[in-house]
């Protein structure tokens, strides 16, 4: 805990001035590393932060203001802060008031701010006030209610450290019930954003308690399902006024104080909670302010820690102890954070050092191959340096067909569910999607010759489970036609033109799905391709304009590659919907044998009923004519034989009863719509099946491979070509002779200012630990 100065000797004022000034050159050392790595897009050592979580009107709000010293957030009763406030303090020796920004964040109201300039320029506290207020209300009239994009507000003041302060939503208690489930939504979705925000280990928690009895650990119970030993947690009991009425007797304000560890077990920071209490009313000039300035504001805060502290006396009628004391007020709050944070600062000096020696190292590197490339911006080493270039990126092209791990997945890799958003779905005139659960590696997130695979896959799968589409009656029957020499029906050519129609209108659309996809699929290897190259330590960004040229080649060669073996694989498909060849067309002879079996099995009573209708009918026909010897001779000879042969007059007649019922008779019985709809259902599977082998091996062939062999020679003419016409034309050479230029003195300007905060971190570092000796 820190001590008043006043108390000190004058050696050991002296030491305290001696960390004062240290403090001050870590803040200022912190705050240049801090803005190096936001202009380098860096990482640096991350600022020590306070997060204050509490429960709804636990006070929070208020808290954070006592502690700032000044008023500018919306406080009151109920729910009021409903997106996190994030106040990043930066120490500044020259600002003797505070100086605030409010910087352009991620939310909806952000954006009046951002269009009228005022996002990020210096604001007056009531109008930061006024915006707040105004995302409150905003946010209270909003389904979600609650939103996780902070506020950001930069404060800059000669009286507070380097911190990040966050005031977050108040978590909510709902009730049970159906009729609740908005509110325990709000909650569920509330204590996730909070558990986000305490999550990194560098932050201190800040958990506040509105209760008299610390068996109740309402905010605890959140915090530490993050920090279960509470390690990194401070407790704070607020609203101490209202408390202290409470208890009747001593013993229940010693415990209240002091409480068991049964109670409070754990390392808790600073080992026994705060007390605090801030006085209601605001700061402003209108009849409803209470305090005129931040000052009165102030005061009245102190005032209020030396009331509780008479109260609390006087309750147990005796005098509170220092150790008592300095856990009393927001102004004991604010030194121990202090402290806590300076020590936070100092602990982090020996890991900084390092972390600069890093960065200076990877500067220099840097340095040293600029200087390179401007030394190379010859004619002779550009055309040699783009000849490597365009090897080393077909060798990348080529690992990422036949597969490699190298480009992170979760950057470049596509699941099924991506793939087809992006690249189109196999789906035809019925919109049949197989699901994701029945495709292989649906989930995983692929790219280059793996995707590739997968695509493939689902295209046989899908195209493989496709049913002939239904047949009507009338489409057989308008299938039927009239022959040019007879009047019959011909029940097989009906079924030709019907199979070829249906499978022509079902798989053309496929076709051209698939080589969308797979072209889809090609074109996304063009930036993986670059991703490897500068992994492996090619700058890309000094290739730019051959980058750009090598995928505009590339990307022309895809797409006439691509509608070859698709008018390759059209070609097909109109030959096998054109004309029926059976012994291409009826691969599955074993099915069609087994349903013409049953069909002769089941028109078997029909046939013997037609049979003897017939034989009637032929009967009365020769009763017609009754002179007997007009009868031809070798019908009394077929008669006889018949009588003679029965079995085979039966099978003679079935046969020429099975013609009437379908060649010679134009009304559609079932027999004949059966056989129709045998025969196209075969005809259009041996379509179906000739079509999945020739198209697969067609892209394979006529897409893939040619990507593979023909590429490579496409390129090196293309670049060839492009020597002899203009350099400028792959290097733009004045420009890149200008970047490199630039670069090299950003890399230099990097380079000084990398050293002087590693001196500025060493010199720190040495005056701390003489201090550290000297105490």
């Amino acid at each position: 805990m820190a001590t008043p100065p006043e108390s000190l000797s004058p050696a050991a004022a002296a030491v305290e001035d001696d960390w004062e000034e240290a403090r001050g050159l870590l803040y200022e050392a912190y705050n240049e590393l801090q803005g190096l790595a936001a202009e380098l897009g860096g990482a640096a050592a991350p600022a020590p932060a306070v997060v204050v979580v509490g429960h709804q009107t636990d006070g929070k709000s208020a808290l954070v203001e006592a502690l700032m010293g000044f008023q500018f957030n919306h406080v009151g009763g109920g729910t009021k802060t409903r997106r996190p406030v994030a106040l990043h303090l930066r120490f500044n020796p020259r600002c003797h008031a505070p100086r605030c920004r409010l910087l352009a964040g991620s939310g909806a109201g952000d954006d009046e701010y951002e269009e009228a300039g005022v996002a990020g320029r210096a604001m007056p506290l009531a109008d930061i006030q006024a915006y707040i207020e105004a995302e409150n209300m905003r946010l209270e009239n909003d389904p979600s209610q609650f939103s996780e994009k902070e506020i950001i507000i930069r404060i800059e003041y000669k009286h507070c450290p380097n911190l990040t302060i966050i005031d977050t939503p108040g978590l909510i208690l709902p009730a049970p019930g159906r009729k609740n489930r908005v509110l325990q939504s709000q909650a569920c979705a509330v204590e996730t954003l909070v558990r986000a925000k305490i999550k990194h280990k560098e932050t201190i928690i800040l958990c506040l308690e509105d209760c008299s009895d610390w068996s109740n650990a309402t905010t605890r119970r959140v915090v530490m399902q993050v920090d279960p030993d509470l390690a990194r947690t401070v407790l704070v009991s607020t609203k101490l006024d209202t408390k202290i009425l409470q208890f009747a007797r001593a013993s229940d304000v010693e415990v209240f104080l002091h409480p068991p560890t049964c109670a409070l077990d754990g390392s808790l920071l600073g080992d026994y909670p705060f007390f605090t209490s801030v006085p209601s009313g605001r700061v402003g000039s209108c009849h409803e302010a209470v305090f005129r300035s931040n000052e009165e504001f102030k005061k009245a805060i102190s005032l209020r820690e030396l009331e509780d502290v008479a109260s609390l006396e006087d309750k147990l009628g005796r005098g509170l102890t220092k150790e008592e004391k300095n856990r009393i007020g927001v102004s004991n709050l604010r030194l121990f954070l202090e402290e806590l944070l300076r020590k936070r600062y100092i602990e982090s000096v020996p890991l900084i050092i390092p972390l600069l020696e890093k960065e200076h190292r990877g500067a220099t590197r840097k340095l040293r191959e600029v200087n390179q490339e401007i030394s190379d911006l010859d004619e002779a080493k550009m055309k040699e340096k783009a000849r490597l270039f365009h090897d080393s990126f077909l060798s990348k092209l080529s690992l990422l067909l036949k597969g490699m791990v190298v480009a992170p997945p979760d950057r470049f890799g596509e699941t099924l569910i991506n793939e087809r958003i992006n690249g189109g779905t196999f789906t035809g005139s019925e919109n049949f999607l197989i699901p994701n659960k029945l495709m292989p590696n649906a989930g995983m997130r692929l790219y280059g010759g793996a995707q590739y695979h997968r695509a493939m896959a689902e295209f046989r799968l899908v195209v493989g489970s496709i049913r002939c589409p239904p047949i009507t009656r009338e489409e057989i029957v308008n299938a039927c036609g009239v022959e040019d020499i007879h009047d019959g029906t011909n029940y097989s050519r009906t079924a030709c033109v019907l199979a070829v129609a249906k499978a022509r209108d079902t798989f053309e659309p496929y076709l051209h799905q698939l080589g969308f996809r797979l072209l889809y699929i090609m074109k996304r290897l063009i930036p993986i391709s670059a991703f490897l190259l500068e992994k492996d330590g090619e700058n890309c960004s000094s290739h730019d304009v051959l980058v750009k040229r090598v995928k505009a080649a590339f990307d022309r060669f895809a797409e006439s590659t691509e509608q070859s073996c698709r008018e390759r694989c059209m070609e097909d498909l109109v030959s096998t919907t054109r004309y029926v060849t059976w012994s291409l067309h009826n691969k599955n002879r074993a099915g069609l044998r087994h349903f013409f079996d049953s069909f002769v099995a089941q028109e078997q009573l029909s046939v013997n009923t037609l049979t003897a209708h017939s034989t009637g009918l032929h009967e009365q026909s020769f009763g017609l004519n009754d002179n007997k010897q007009d009868r031809p001779k070798g019908d009394f000879k077929s008669s006889n034989s018949s009588e003679a042969n029965s079995p085979t007059v039966a099978s003679e007649t079935r046969l020429v009863d099975l013609l009437d019922s379908t060649l010679w008779n134009r009304r559609l019985a079932p027999s004949s719509e059966r056989l129709v709809y045998a025969l196209v259902h075969q005809i259009f599977h041996g379509i179906k099946e000739h079509f999945l082998v020739t198209t697969e091996l067609k892209f394979n062939c006529f897409l893939l491979m040619p990507i593979v062999d023909k590429l490579p020679a496409l390129l090196r003419e293309d670049l060839e070509s492009a020597f002899e016409d203009d350099l400028d034309s792959i290097f733009d050479v004045t420009q890149l002779r200008h970047s490199l230029g630039q670069r090299k003195r950003d890399l230099e300007i990097e380079l000084k200012r990398i050293k002087r905060l590693k001196e500025k971190f060493a010199e720190i570092n040495k005056k701390l630990n003489s201090l550290q000796v000297r105490q």
